[in-house]
């Protein structure tokens, strides 16, 4: 079975937009088959951006997982003096993100990069989202959160969207292991927004 973050080369393209409304403003953005969540923002991405866009990130900001790229993108488009870095391993996904990126005129500020978790990344940054791929398992989720800490600046943070029985009590609980201060900042239908500052 071929999961989004492991892309099956052989799965059919069928390239289309997707949109949907926040704070009043429309985002559109490509998407595909062979993607997390193809024909709709998925609600824990929403529910991070509902949470994260008033607090105005700055500088450089990492969107780990990205996807086909509705969290980084819309970040980039509100907050205009933050470089915004997306990474993904599933090049499809990289692809389609780096094609809204440039259709929306970003490609001064973002950068799209085909990593596994952090192995291209190099940072530092101010900020670090994460949406985890809970289908891949905790070895790969639990790597994206304590990679965190070393690709951001003393005072950074960084900010993960996760559903209560998909493990955020656990996922909380191994975080405080890694930080020094970790709160939870939001809770909505089920998904908990965590806050985990170096």
């Amino acid at each position: 079975m071929s999961h989004y973050f492991d892309l099956d080369p052989n799965l059919e393209s069928n390239i289309r937009e997707i949109s949907f409304y926040l704070f009043d403003k429309k985002y559109t953005y490509y998407t595909d088959n062979g993607v997390f969540s193809k024909s709709r923002i998925d609600e824990g991405s929403f529910i991070l951006l509902k949470v994260i866009l008033p607090l105005h990130l700055t500088g450089k900001i990492l969107d780990l997982g990205c996807g086909y790229g509705p969290i980084g993108l819309t970040i980039a488009q509100n907050s205009l003096d933050a470089r915004v870095d997306l990474a993904d391993i599933n090049s499809r996904a990289l692809a389609l993100a780096s094609k809204s990126s440039a259709k929306l005129g970003l490609e001064s500020r973002v950068t799209c990069l085909h990593s596994d978790i952090y192995e291209k990344i190099e940072g530092p940054y101010d900020s670090i989202v994460v949406n985890p791929p809970i289908r891949a398992g905790k070895a790969v989720t639990y790597q994206m959160f304590s990679g965190a800490k070393q690709y951001l600046i003393d005072g950074g943070s960084l900010y993960v969207v996760i559903r209560r029985k998909q493990g955020a009590e656990s996922t909380f609980k191994y975080l405080e292991t890694v930080f020094e201060n970790v709160s939870t900042i939001h809770k909505e239908k089920g998904y908990w927004i965590i806050k985990a500052d170096k």
